[in-house]
């Protein structure tokens, strides 16, 4: 399965583990909850998917990679104990709580999250000492004495053996007790979720041309060639950062992530020629419906895999606006919460100062801030969301005691005056965002007509899940236009295909 449909798999059987009958207890016991093994290649994601899973069941999450445990760590530390048999006193091994078990309750008490997901990475690379201590966690969820806390889903991964020499294979003992789940590297998920991530265009376009260096693992004299999901993604954010320090992108820096000679030297070459397709389009123009007539005879003479540049150029420069306007909007939603409980409580009877109020929110919001991000229950879109809401309520606090206002009534309309600031600003942002979504589907129409040209950026459109999101949220003509034109020429083809078997059957 790839890495999307084992994603689906783990949410499924995390909400059979976690159900409940009539009386509140668990339907499927301890014992019978099976942990899950993800196995698969390096770097195809299996280590990503936990943290969006437990963001998106709402459910706490503890990680341990268990390269780094040793028997003493996972089962806890021996100490005597005195105990009476058959009135006789007797000196008894017992063990401390297990590290990793004392984490969960930890982290039980400190977020008030009483279910969650116990992820141990690298689960067939424990040391030969700690072996039978797994092998009896995975039957009993237990290290040493102590069992995981009920409502707890343990889920586990590894590599396979020709790609970890460290790796050591379970016995059928040791499968028997596991759920297993082979994952494959997949580029048409990957490429969904990059889209969503924000992945620099030019990988994205690159994979498509080169779909084949996607997922690449080969040896040779000089040892391990490969190329992965992972260092895709992290070359990624290094362009976007080198872009914006104005830095080179060259051969040096992609063969320090796709760490096959062959691969980075031609994404390398690749990611030159992309950048002059980007000056050379000018972007922004065609997107103001400002296309010069040498930019579109270009486009119109350019071969596909040019052709296929440009849409990424256009696609990605429109879902970016897309995504900054649709966090703008999450963004504004989440300060109005915030600001109507400011509101209420400020024009209450005998209400503190607002400064007093703000100062609060403020104290509130900074602690939930840390201890989330602590705790991994953040998205990077959710965390920088936060940030903004405080930064607002610090200003609007400044404010207030700059203005040396005392009625709550006139100090909170200086506060909604700088809120009505940032919707003004967020009404701008969508408009200019639909124009620009408007302006790229009639420039594909006027140089590729209802080409295989159209049909790529429509089905962008649909599979982009920030463009879903957008268009589905505010609507686009030009979309709904061309994608219906699309259906009915497929359908037309479907149908000239039908009655030519007909056809052929009245021949016969």
């Amino acid at each position: 399965m790839n890495i999307e449909q084992a994603k689906q798999e783990v949410k499924r059987t995390i909400r059979a583990y976690l159900s409940k009958d009539e009386f509140g207890e668990y339907r499927v016991e301890t014992v019978r909850q099976r942990p899950i093994f993800l196995i698969g290649a390096p770097g195809i994601g299996k280590t990503a998917i936990m943290q969006q899973i437990a963001q998106e069941m709402e459910l706490g999450l503890v990680s341990y990679s268990m390269t780094h445990h040793t028997r003493q760590s996972a089962i806890g530390l021996p100490y005597i104990e005195q105990k009476q048999y058959d009135g006789r006193q007797y000196s008894v091994s017992e063990y401390t709580m297990s590290e990793i078990i004392s984490s969960v309750y930890e982290y039980m008490e400190e977020t008030g999250r009483r279910e969650g997901i116990l992820f141990l990475d690298e689960i067939n690379c424990v040391s030969e000492t700690l072996s039978p201590a797994m092998l009896q966690f995975l039957q009993y969820k237990t290290f040493g004495n102590h069992p995981i806390p009920a409502g707890w889903v343990i889920v586990t991964a590894g590599n396979p053996p020709q790609y970890n020499k460290s790796v050591r294979e379970f016995d059928v003992a040791t499968l028997d007790r596991l759920k297993k789940m082979e994952v494959e590297p997949e580029l048409e998920v990957w490429k969904a979720y990059a889209k969503a991530k924000g992945i620099h265009p030019a990988v994205i376009t690159y994979l498509e041309i080169k779909a084949d260096h996607f997922y690449l693992v080969e040896s040779t004299v000089d040892g391990k060639a490969f190329v992965t999901a992972r260092g895709w993604e992290d070359l990624s954010q290094m362009i976007e950062l080198y872009e914006e320090m104005n830095e080179p992108v060259d051969e040096a820096l992609c063969r320090q992530y796709l760490q096959h000679d062959a691969v980075a030297k031609e994404f390398s070459l690749y990611y030159r020629l992309y950048q002059k397709y980007r000056s050379d389009y000018k972007v922004p123009d065609i997107l103001q419906g400002k296309a010069s007539k040498t930019v579109i005879q270009r486009a119109k003479d350019a071969r596909f895999d040019e052709r296929v540049a440009l849409l990424g150029l256009l696609t990605n420069t429109v879902s970016g606006h897309m995504k900054e306007t649709l966090q703008a909007e999450n963004f504004t939603e989440a300060l109005f919460s915030c600001l109507k409980e400011v509101k209420e409580e400020a024009l209450a009877a005998q209400a503190p100062a607002l400064t007093e109020i703000l100062a609060k929110q403020l104290e509130e919001k900074k602690k939930q801030y840390h201890l989330q991000k602590e705790k991994g229950l953040f998205s990077p879109a959710a965390a920088y969301q936060a940030r903004r809401v405080i930064s607002v309520l610090e200003t609007d606090q400044l404010l207030v005691e700059q203005k040396g206002m005392i009625e709550n009534k006139k100090a909170f309309a200086l506060v909604k005056k700088e809120f009505d600031k940032t919707v003004k600003v967020l009404d701008q942002k969508t408009s200019s965002t639909k124009a620009e979504l408007e302006q790229m589907f009639c420039f594909v129409q006027e140089v590729f007509g209802q080409g295989q040209e159209m049909l790529l950026l429509v089905t962008e459109m649909t599979a982009n899940p920030i463009c879903a999101q957008f268009i589905a949220k505010y609507g686009s003509d030009q979309y709904y236009e061309n994608n219906k034109a699309l259906l009915f020429s497929e359908r037309g083809k479907q149908i000239e295909q039908d009655l030519s078997v007909l056809e052929g059957m009245k021949e016969e």
